[in-house]
């Protein structure tokens, strides 16, 4: 009778396992980002219904690729205590988000999943594969991959002249060749002239710099609602007095800001440029 019992808890002690492990195995049911940019790769990857809610960035046009999906989804503050009662068994967060609201949800059971900034094209690969991994998604992250790797390639063919190009932004910050922004436009074909003067990710290029340099071409960040004399450096007279630079105006920093597929408009936009300064010459 004791062999039997103890068999019988054999049974049950496997069962429990295996079912331990198929619920390990299972992909997240309710998934909620905190941060602009995991929203838009889980918008791409998630399975209908698997994501449940994203963050009000998402929601505004200038500062998502996918606000119109996103908007179908309710919109989150990226706070705990909110987050929690939203009853996720993932978190999708960025390296960058606080580390306190990190903790509090782990302490509270929760799974976090953090993904780090894209910093090249190269990056993109790689961070749809982990959202493909955290959601259960692989197949349609390999899908996306395949594409993006091919887009990138015909875009990124090497043209028989590099243009200089420099990305000048609000208090005179730019982006050097080790930036997302940067490996845009090396891939589209232009040099970027903040290399020339040791600037190698993001940093401030002065505008009395930027002048000396005499790019063929600068390309402006987005020029906010108001008057900030952050902004001044964007509208002066200098830049727009140097002779054989061509303005571009403002970039679409939505397409710009996260490492996902949609950065490659930002390439076409920038190859299409190049092609507009050729033309000049």
């Amino acid at each position: 009778m004791a062999s039997v019992r103890r068999s019988d808890l054999i049974t049950s002690l496997a069962a429990l396992l295996v079912s331990a492990a198929a619920a390990l195995a299972a992909p997240p049911q309710r998934v909620v980002s905190i941060n602009l940019c995991t929203d838009q790769l889980a918008l791409l990857i998630a399975a209908p219904g698997q994501l449940v809610s994203v963050t009000r960035l998402s929601h505004e046009d200038t500062d998502s690729a996918f606000s119109e999906q996103a908007r179908a989804l309710p919109a989150n503050g990226s706070g705990a205590e909110e987050i929690y009662l939203l009853k996720p068994d993932l978190v999708l967060a960025g390296t960058f988000t606080s580390m306190a609201t990190i903790s509090m949800l782990r302490n509270l059971g929760i799974e976090v999943a953090q993904f780090a900034p894209a910093r090249a094209l190269s990056d993109v690969p790689e961070r749809l594969t982990q959202m493909g991994e955290a959601l259960g998604r692989e197949v349609e992250a390999k899908a996306l991959i395949d594409e993006f790797n091919a887009e990138l390639a015909e875009l990124s063919a090497a043209p028989a002249h590099r243009p200089r190009a420099a990305l000048t932004y609000v208090n005179n910050y730019s982006s050097g060749r080790h930036s997302l922004a940067g490996d845009v436009l090396f891939a589209a074909g232009f040099d970027n002239v903040a290399e020339e003067v040791g600037l190698g990710s993001v940093g401030v290029l002065p505008l009395e710099q930027l002048v000396l340099l005499a790019p063929d071409v600068i390309i402006q960040g987005r020029n906010y609602p108001g008057a900030a004399r952050a902004e001044d450096n964007l509208d002066h007279p200098a830049l727009s007095s140097l002779k054989g630079t061509y303005m571009a105006g403002e970039l679409t920093d939505r397409d710009w800001v996260c490492g996902t597929p949609n950065v490659l408009n930002a390439v076409r936009s920038m190859v299409n440029l190049r092609k507009q300064v050729e033309a000049r010459k």
